[in-house]
């Protein structure tokens, strides 16, 4: 069984809402992952986009973070709704949000703010995927 089809919810869809894993279609689940790493980019970039532009005065940073951070509900609401549909639970939706984060926090923090990340980040990102595996496994 490939990791993709282990993670993949078990619960019966809905036909009303069921979104595409006919053939040429890209199945639910894998838009709701997309989806979060999309949410979770526009989301870090709320949150620490600003450290790189200290003079700024923070009443600008905080207006200029929450526009930011509507533009991410747009894709995170629809990720959670997609991926509840299909079957994951809100744990689980949150579980893995949470391991999306931090992936693609390092990838900023490396990228745009020019942090190295250290042995001990590589080791709390493992065992956070490990718990994303507990989390959907079947």
């Amino acid at each position: 069984m490939s990791l993709l089809a282990a993670l993949a919810p078990s619960r019966p869809r809905s036909p009303a809402i069921s979104i595409g894993t006919e053939r040429g279609n890209i199945p639910a689940f894998v838009k709701t992952i997309v989806l979060l790493v999309i949410s979770n980019v526009w989301m870090t970039f709320a949150w620490y986009g600003h450290l790189k532009f200290k003079e700024v005065p923070v009443w600008k940073v905080i207006l200029a973070s929450w526009l930011i951070a509507g533009l991410e509900y747009c894709f995170q609401v629809p990720a959670n709704r997609l991926g509840h549909n299909e079957g994951w639970t809100a744990s689980q939706l949150k579980i893995t949000q949470e391991a999306i984060t931090l992936a693609v926090f390092c990838i900023f923090a490396t990228i745009y703010l020019g942090e190295k990340i250290t042995w001990n980040y590589y080791v709390a990102f493992a065992l956070i995927l490990l718990a994303v595996c507990f989390a959907v496994w079947k």
